[in-house]
This record gives structure tokens, sequence and C-alpha cells, in this order.
């Protein structure tokens, strides 16, 4: 289990109404945001502390990994944003009886507050440039020390929390998809023909198939051969991609569904000399019963400048990185 403090001033009751935490992927100007990219570290079952007006106000347990997921309309647009795409997590939150005001205890928590991506400032008032970080576990049991009953029985309840068995609800992404999906059924410009190609590529069949076909010859991991048992995986998401871009052969890998789920969700990725990558987050022993070596190192092979363009948005955009992990290698 790991923790986390996630700022909420502007979102707290849409994120608590609707048990989830969501983010954009990138600040406005495009760069990176460390605590936009947090969400990708979160697993189900991790603890999330929640802080709005000056107090934790609630707590929660995660109980999905994240996903890319269109900007709520709770958010004040009249629907979903199809145009503003970034991370959810959903999280079964619980309301404090007891909403400790940290600023209040400051001197007891100030001794645990990292020197880095701090939720709180020294004074006790919460660093409003922070959206969700990670929380070390002595502040964590400080907090929850300060909660008090409820916190520690909620924390109990996370660790007893069945990690392997949580529901998930992409719903979301299906709608993104079939809103895309609608868009392209309505569009006069495009022929009848390359319509129900697109729309077959979104299930890794037809046209989008044979022209992967054509480069790709048997699942990278498990080396399975046989077309029947291969689906035609976008590296680039069919929903982040162009018409062009769904159909392009080199925007995929023949994969066998076990290890198309597992890279279409990010919990494996592969880098451009052909080195398979875990996510630090998924859940190893199901990994290995997929087919995945995760004791080893294993390389699948050379990738073509095309497939090598698409990996890299699959990596910056779908794999689910430990950022900590990353810099400790």
């Amino acid at each position: 289990m790991h923790f986390w403090w996630v700022n909420q001033n502007q979102t707290f009751e849409q994120e608590f109404r609707g048990g989830y935490l969501w983010s954009p992927k990138r600040k406005s100007d495009g760069s990176i945001n460390p605590f936009y990219e947090s969400m990708r570290e979160v697993a189900p079952g991790d603890l999330i502390f929640s802080f709005e007006d000056t107090r934790v106000r609630a707590i929660g347990i995660a109980t999905s990994y994240a996903r890319e997921s269109p900007k709520p309309p709770e958010f004040g647009t009249a629907g979903p944003n199809w145009s503003l795409i970034g991370w959810r997590v959903d999280v079964d939150y619980r309301i404090l009886q007891n909403q400790i005001k940290p600023i209040d205890h400051i001197a007891r928590l100030r001794p645990y507050l990292p020197t880095r991506y701090s939720p709180l400032q020294d004074s006790g008032r919460g660093n409003q440039g922070v959206y969700l970080t990670w929380v070390e576990s002595p502040l964590a049991e400080e907090l929850i020390s300060l909660i008090g009953l409820e916190g520690r029985q909620f924390w109990e309840q996370a660790k007893d929390t069945d990690k392997q068995h949580l529901p998930e609800s992409p719903g979301d992404v299906d709608n993104w998809e079939d809103h895309v999906k609608k868009q392209i059924e309505s569009d006069n410009r495009i022929p009848e023909t390359e319509k129900s190609a697109l729309i077959l590529s979104r299930r890794g069949q037809g046209l989008f198939k044979q022209r992967v076909s054509v480069i790709e010859h048997a699942c990278r991991v498990t080396k399975v051969d046989r077309p029947e048992h291969l689906i035609a995986s976008h590296c680039k998401p069919w929903r982040d991609s162009s018409n062009e871009e769904r159909l392009d052969g080199e925007n995929g890998l023949l994969l066998t569904p076990s290890i198309d789920h597992l890279f279409d969700r990010g919990f494996i990725s592969f880098d451009n000399d052909g080195t398979l990558l875990i996510s630090p987050v998924a859940h190893k022993p199901s990994l290995q019963r997929m087919g995945i070596p995760v004791t080893q190192h294993m390389n699948v092979g050379k990738f073509s400048s095309g497939q090598k363009t698409y990996l890299d948005f699959h990596r910056e955009s779908v794999f689910l990185l430990s950022r900590r992990q990353a810099s400790s290698t």
C-alpha cells in the first residue's frame, strides 16, 4: 500500500460525489506536471488523504489504476470535454467526522514533511501548487493518529482490501470511443468502406490488422503466430489517433488478447530497442500467469522507425510509470 495526499480546493465536491480523482495530463503550456504524473502511480488499495479548505476532509481507497479519461462534465462544461483528455483514478471516499486542520498540528507534522513535493508548507497551510503527491509512511501514520479511531479503522479496511478483485469502471473510455465512432459514422467526407475499416480497427480487426500483419507476424511476447489468436493492438490508442493513424500498420503490434489488454491499459510497454517494460504498479503474479516474464529481462526484437514514434506516445501517455522508481535507476 502507498499513501497519497490530494489538494482539492476547487474540485472536492465534484470528485467526492463522483468517486474519483481527475487531472489533466500536462500543464496548459504542454509541459510535464509532476503532480499530474503522480496519477499514473496510484494502484488499487492505496490510501488517499483528501485536503480541502484547510482541513483533511476525507480519506479514500483507490479502486482502480489510472486510465485516460475526458474532463468530467461536472467540472463546468455542458458535456464531456472530448478535447481535453486527462487521467482518472476511481476512489471510495469516506467523509471524516474529525476533520483535522494540519496548521493546528504542524509542529508534530513538520519533521515528516518531504523536502520535495510536500503537500504542506512549513506553516501548515496547503501547498496549492500541488494536486496529488506521494506521502511517506511516517507522515501517513501521524495523520491517521491525529484523525483517531475512524482513521485507523479505514486504514485497516484498506489493508484488508482484496486488490485483485476491486471493480473497475472504464465506462468513460467506452463512452469516449463511442463518441469518436459516431463522429466517424456521421462524417459524409469519409467513404463508407473507409468508415467500416476505421470502426473495425477499434477492435484490432479488418484492414488495420491486414496492414499490421505485413510488418508483424507473431505476438512479440508469447510468440503465438496463428492469426485467429491475435489482435492488432494500437500503440497510439485508437481513441487518441487520427483516422490516418487508426489504419497505419506501423501503429500496431499483433498481440494475444491477454497481452493486448496489458498493453492497452499501460501495464506493459516496449522501449525503442525492444526491451519489454513492466509497470511497477502492475500486479506481478497476474502478469506472470498471463505470460509476462516478470523476473527476467526480455527483448522482443527491433521496431521500425514508424513503430518507434508510436511507441514513444505509448510510453509517455499510456504506460503506468513510477517517477520514484525511474529516478532511482
